[in-house]
């Protein structure tokens, strides 16, 4: 059942379901999330099971602001707090060193501790009203509201087509980033970019004056994080990338009579199929990420059996998309 985010109404219903155990599709700024009390251990083990997602696949906890944080890290070093103070709220998960007892479930075994304070407006609604319940709700728990290794839902009704009726979705209008947030390890004395996103590690740099080094960078495995898998973020059709050269050699050598397959692309192209589906892909970065699992959606939609996309530019502003596109073609 989908509800209307902007009714205090929806808002209150909400935050009671999560208090009583139970999950709620959750739009947030970056992708709509499934969302669970994460201090609650069997209410957790509902994401796992309702996404098909490994249980020692870590969840992100999502909060209404960073006071929260002392309930679930025990310790955040000088240059998180720089990026707290910089982006929260807002698309950027930190990694920090878990308390004990804290959100266990939604870790993975892991010490450390995925912490979000998203900036929509609906999730800050629901996150604040959680807290203000008795007992409270401090943290939820919402990885991206799809099967596991799937596309991520950038609308309500995408999670509902995902999941069914019986799941309750909160409507807060389609997504404004897009793609999920950025990840940063917090755990090594210095900045790890886990995953990139809209923040890039410019933006990292800027804010907190050191540059963060990929996960590549060290010898010692860093913290397993929320959509980090070589395969994810997979439509059903098999994506292939390529650049803008070897998308107009592949037209050319299809001819009139290729079909069932889509084309997404920043450079002009010709193509001499009318039965292929052809898509330009915005310039900016950020306009791209912002329609990017909905094209994907899209051309499950119209019956593609492949999905031939133009290899994004490989700077920082990009590395975001490129990444969910890389991941994407890994998994055909």
């Amino acid at each position: 059942m989908i509800l209307d985010g902007k009714l205090a109404s929806s808002v209150q219903a909400a935050a009671e379901a999560l208090q009583q155990g139970k999950l709620l599709g959750l739009p947030t700024e970056t992708v709509y999330g499934l969302a669970a009390d994460s201090d609650n251990d069997a209410a957790v083990a509902q994401i796992f099971t309702a996404k098909g997602r490994p249980a020692n696949h870590p969840l992100i906890v999502h909060v209404a602001s960073a006071d929260a944080i002392t309930r679930y890290a025990k310790q955040v070093p000088v240059f998180a707090q720089q990026l707290i103070d910089a982006f929260w709220p807002g698309p950027l998960t930190l990694i920090l060193p878990r308390l004990p007892d804290a959100a266990k479930a939604s870790t993975g075994g892991q010490d450390s501790v995925g912490l979000r304070c998203p900036s929509h407006p609906v999730a800050h609604a629901v996150l604040v009203a959680c807290q203000q319940l008795n007992p409270p709700v401090w943290g939820v728990s919402a990885p991206s509201a799809n099967k596991f290794g799937r596309v991520s839902p950038t609308t309500a009704q995408h999670v509902a087509t995902e999941f069914g009726d019986d799941l309750l979705v909160l409507d807060g209008g389609a997504c404004e980033v897009g793609i999920e947030s950025t990840i940063v390890d917090c755990t090594r004395g210095v900045p790890v970019l886990l995953r990139p996103g809209a923040i890039t590690r410019d933006d990292i740099e800027r804010a907190c004056g050191q540059r963060p080094l990929s996960k590549e960078e060290l010898t010692a495995n860093t913290p397993r994080a929320s959509g980090t898998l070589l395969a994810h973020y997979a439509p059903n059709a098999k994506v292939r990338l390529m650049d803008g050269k070897q998308l107009q050699s592949a037209l050319d050598v299809l001819g009139a009579e290729g079909r069932n397959i889509a084309v997404y692309h920043r450079s002009a192209l010709k193509c001499a199929a009318k039965a292929i589906h052809l898509r330009a892909m915005p310039q900016a970065a950020l306009a791209t990420a912002h329609e990017l699992f909905g094209a994907l959606r899209d051309f499950d939609e119209i019956g593609a059996k492949l999905i031939w996309i133009e290899t994004p530019p490989d700077t920082a502003d990009w590395e975001g998309v490129k990444d969910r596109l890389q991941r994407a073609a890994a998994a055909g």
